[in-house]
């Protein structure tokens, strides 16, 4: 068919699902006549049938059909001074080769419906004089705080997305758990799966495993807890504390309004991306911890639990 396009997707949109890759570079697309172009194979993801909701991968291609009227339309968008000095305030760690954020909670990594600031739309002021932008490698939920990493050229955003997708890097989060897990240090292996809008442990799901450790306690009420995902399935850690009925504070998914108010705790996701260890990368000890926000530092001397960063 004329006019066909063989798109490879960028180290950026790793783990993107299709329908959001559309939505981004295809914004007069409707759902509906996606789901057409879908059903009647016009729209192919290495040369297989796809579904909506499928999870493209750094150098997988998709079949685009003739869609020039609803292509993105390419503006030279200036960044305000304001959001200029906003997106440097965040920058906690930078060589040559990376840049590492301390993403606050609410800011969403990528834009989407009704999403207009988010980090990729500020990516030109973190230039530090380098020609490229840097690139998104990897992506942390809009609620979840912490460390969120871009590479500053080609050949690291290839080493990071290899590493991300392996799981060679292994990542450190915190949570403030309501309730406290049977165990003090263990391992969470159950597999997950989405139904409807939230992931799930299903017997059938993908498998997920998470190492976690009780840092600090109050009796039975509350819990200090440190999870490392050694896979990367969506809202894992959010899920797995879930499945051990110690659900993370201010998660309304996985945890229910009505459930955690608490009016001496601010009522948003204590889930913090703490640390990031890079060391397989550099070939030396190289960690990066990101301080946690205020309001999650609070939380925690409200209920007198204990954390040194």
């Amino acid at each position: 068919m004329s006019g066909v396009e063989l798109i490879k997707i960028k180290a950026a949109d790793d783990g993107i699902r299709l329908n959001r890759w559309f939505l981004k570079y295809y914004p007069g697309l409707s759902l509906g006549r996606l789901q057409k172009l879908l059903r009647t194979k016009q729209i192919k993801v290495d040369g297989a049938r796809a579904e909506s909701n499928t999870r493209l991968c750094a150098g997988q291609e998709i079949r685009v059909p003739p869609l020039d009227n609803e292509k993105k339309t390419l503006v030279h968008n200036v960044l305000s001074a304001k959001d200029e000095q906003y997106a440097l305030s965040l920058v906690i760690y930078k060589d040559e080769n990376i840049i590492v954020l301390n993403k606050p909670s609410g800011l969403a990594v990528q834009g989407g419906t009704n999403t207009l600031r988010h980090v990729d739309g500020m990516l030109e002021a973190l230039k530090f004089g380098n020609e490229e932008k840097p690139k998104l490698v990897h992506r942390i939920d809009k609620d979840t705080s912490g460390i969120l990493v871009l590479a500053r050229n080609r050949k690291m955003a290839d080493v990071l997305t290899k590493g991300f997708r392996e799981h060679t890097l292994q990542k450190t989060y915190l949570a403030l758990t309501r309730g406290v897990p049977r165990k003090d240090k263990g391992e969470i292996k159950a597999p997950l799966e989405k139904v409807g809008e939230r992931v799930q442990v299903v017997e059938s799901g993908k498998p997920a495993l998470t190492q976690y450790e009780v840092l600090d306690n109050v009796g039975d009420k509350y819990a200090l807890v440190s999870a490392s995902p050694l896979t990367g399935r969506t809202h894992q850690i959010r899920a797995h504390l879930e499945y051990l009925g110690t659900p993370i504070y201010g998660d309304d998914k996985y945890f229910g309004e009505e459930r955690c108010k608490n009016s001496l705790i601010a009522h948003k996701l204590h889930l913090h991306a703490y640390k990031i260890d890079l060391s397989s990368i550099y070939g030396r000890k190289m960690e990066v911890l990101a301080k946690l926000p205020d309001y999650f530092k609070e939380s925690l001397n409200t209920l007198g639990l204990n954390f040194k960063e």
